[in-house]
């Protein structure tokens, strides 16, 4: 089989709508939320945008290990699925579960402890440390409870069942809007707390989450994500290490993906305040847009690893194809929303008239790249991940970003003082690399790697 017919193309885009629609959506209320918050805090000003801004970047790093441990399982509950082995379903469950805790725990008690220390390394303001460190201190301890939602979430997506975790997103995420509402503004009888408000919102929140994962997985019949003592924490040596020969790679590339990201943010701090301010702005709002790619290439990768699960290794590569041009189509169609619309969206914030124009420039310039980003997202995340591909995925985004991206934003800045949004064009540039030696992996077909069998 070398080219796929119209019945298989409406196949494929019916798979894909259907697992990605939800997965959008729920992505969509995250950041929706995300920017609800940074404008009910921006009524604060610009000090209190760049001091959650900052603050935030901790859970920026933990969800990005939480993205790549639950990525890697997302690989295998996918090929378990296909497969038809609950029991292995089960096994994954309960590694992501137990290991992504810990790692959660730590950065929960460097947040609670020592929030003075995790500011000073983004950000030399007094101000933006003393209010980033308030937010810190409380909203710390709930990233272990993200740990455990994270896990069941990918692992109801990866069976099949996306509709759940938005439910359960939609209730909690509410929960969040609400609260933020009534405790940074003090409406009614709650207590005016402005940014520590934010943060116990969040962290109510995510215990609601964590309940409502576990009352349903538990209860609901023929559930296929059910943390079992016998089978979840049922751990053998040869187990664990074919897990972490993929999950390290996975893990590895996402966190230091985000670190990178950090790396970005700090290059952009040494312009100013204001700078920062803009792109706290910039990324709620373009993360509002570019929850379609992501959810794109979470939906790619889980029907490539199960095709691969279930033996359908060609299947899985015509898919392949039809995702990358379905890419381009949503890329496109992205960057003429963003273009169009973030205008409107910059002006609700409370900010001044040279971060408003900073803002709106450099999302007209990510309106621009987002066919190219929607690409390189399905190739990394969806096509070579999905398929197994772990340690070449892993190669292939660490070298984009850290021998292009990083370094040119810091030359952009330090040596040539550019503007913000030409910043954002220049590291761009990772994007093409990682493009066009991705399609070549894909097109020897050396990226499939059946991980059951």
């Amino acid at each position: 089989m070398t080219k796929f017919s119209a019945k298989e193309r409406n196949i494929f885009l019916k798979q894909t709508i259907a697992l990605s629609i939800p997965i959008i959506i729920q992505m969509l209320l995250i950041n929706g939320v995300t920017f609800a918050d940074t404008l009910m805090i921006g009524q604060l000003g610009e000090t209190s945008i760049a001091a959650v801004g900052v603050a935030s970047q901790m859970f920026f790093l933990v969800t990005m290990f939480l993205y790549g441990i639950t990525s890697a399982g997302g690989i295998f509950f996918s090929q378990f699925w296909g497969a038809k082995d609950k029991h292995g379903v089960q096994k994954v469950l309960g590694i992501i579960i137990v290991f992504s805790v810990i790692i959660c725990g730590i950065a929960a008690l460097l947040s609670t402890l020592f929030p003075h220390i995790v500011m000073n390394i983004f950000t030399k303001d007094a101000a933006v440390i003393e209010s980033g460190s308030t937010y810190l201190r409380i909203v710390g301890f709930s990233y272990i409870l993200s740990a455990i939602s994270f896990s069941y979430a990918m692992g109801l997506r990866s069976t099949g069942d996306a509709k759940t975790p938005l439910m359960i997103s939609l209730i909690s995420l509410s929960i969040d809007v609400i609260g933020n509402y009534l405790l940074i503004f003090g409406i009614g009888s709650f207590p005016e707390l402005g940014i520590a408000g934010a943060a116990i919102s969040t962290s109510v929140s995510r215990i609601v989450e964590v309940l409502l994962y576990w009352i349903i997985t538990t209860f609901r019949k023929d559930c296929p994500i059910k943390f079992s003592f016998k089978y979840s924490l049922n751990f053998n040596r040869a187990f664990i290490k074919r897990f972490f020969k993929i999950a390290l790679p996975v893990v590895f590339n996402d966190i230091l993906w985000s670190v990178g990201m950090v790396c970005y943010k700090i290059a952009y701090s040494k312009i100013g305040t204001d700078a920062l301010a803009a792109v706290q702005v910039i990324e709620s709002i373009n993360n509002l847009f570019f929850v379609s790619i992501s959810g794109l290439g979470s939906a790619v990768a889980i029907i490539v690893g199960t095709k691969i699960g279930e033996n359908k290794e060609e299947e899985a590569h015509l898919f392949t194809i039809f995702s990358l041009f379905f890419a381009i189509i949503l890329g496109l169609l992205v960057g003429i929303l963003i273009f169009i619309i973030s205008p409107i969206f910059v002006q609700q914030f409370n900010i001044n008239a040279d971060v408003s124009e900073m803002a709106i420039n450099s999302l007209k310039v990510l309106a621009i790249l987002q066919p190219l980003k929607a690409l390189t997202m399905v190739e990394v995340v969806g096509i070579l991940r999905g398929a197994g591909d772990a340690t070449y995925s892993m190669l292939l985004e660490m070298g984009s970003i850290w021998l292009i991206g990083v370094p040119v934003a810091f030359i952009s800045v330090l040596i040539f003082e550019m503007p913000l949004p030409l910043i954002y064009l220049m590291v761009g540039s990772e994007e093409i690399t990682k493009l066009f030696i991705g399609l070549k992996r894909i097109k020897s077909k050396k990226y499939i790697h059946n991980l059951v069998n």
